[in-house]
């Protein structure tokens, strides 16, 4: 069965366009507009933040890629974010990640947290940033001590026009690839080491737990294996 390791077969037959299909017809596009003037679109209209940051595949480090996370606060410890491949109309949906402060990661099992990484260094580093928003320090320190656990559905890096195979559990990078900061800091008319060197003053409350960031503490990743199970077909008397 599929694994999040293994590139997937033969990709869908069409002409190419990613995702495969029709350019959306004049109807599709009136029924939509409609809809959204008359739905209320409540989950969606909580997102309020944009952050730009690298990642990369737990089992491939490899392979980094610039993620562009759509943030909403569903309390003071946890933010649940959609993450897309890009901040254009035509982004792609590649994932989820949920966010919690240290308070919360400190009551997740030591197996659970081997799922979660660390934002410490990727807000000291520079590689977080919240395009067009002038720095907050405050808000990145509670960042900076939160921990994240993210899961890629579309491996759009390497060539995927569809949500292939099974999810892959995504991580901070330890270093980032010089390419990839270029882009995305010629893109918004910022240096990296500029936002690195102001951020110097950030400071932990507590060092970051050692059961997050595996891939770091141990060298190992995980890849996600599909497996056919007998399906459960009746529910377990009350």
């Amino acid at each position: 069965m599929a694994s999040s390791d293994q590139t997937p077969g033969p990709m869908p037959p069409g002409d190419g366009s990613v995702p495969p299909g029709k350019p959306m017809g004049t109807g599709k596009s009136v029924l939509d507009k409609s809809a959204s003037m008359m739905q209320s679109l409540k989950p969606v209209n909580q997102i309020s933040q944009h952050a730009c940051t690298f990642a990369a595949y737990s089992h491939d480090m490899s392979r980094q890629i610039v993620t562009h996370h759509y943030l909403s606060r569903v309390n003071d410890e946890f933010l649940q974010c959609a993450v897309y491949d890009s901040d254009e109309q035509n982004a792609r949906l590649i994932g989820v990640e949920y966010i919690v402060s240290d308070k919360v990661f400190d009551t997740l099992s030591p197996e659970e947290q081997k799922l979660w990484h660390s934002h410490a260094d990727e807000i000291k580093s520079g590689m977080w940033v919240n395009p067009r928003v002038p720095e907050m320090l405050s808000k990145l320190q509670d960042i900076a001590q939160s921990y994240g656990k993210f899961w890629c559905t579309w491996q759009t890096d390497r060539g995927d026009r569809l949500p292939l195979g099974a999810p892959a559990l995504m991580m901070s990078p330890d270093k980032v690839k010089s390419e990839l900061v270029t882009e995305r800091d010629g893109k918004y008319n910022i240096s990296t080491d500029g936002l690195k060197e102001s951020r110097e003053k950030i400071e932990l409350a507590k060092p970051v737990d050692p059961h997050a960031d595996v891939w770091k503490n141990k060298g190992k990743g995980f890849a996600i294996d599909i497996q056919s199970v007998e399906m459960k077909r009746t529910a377990p008397l009350p």
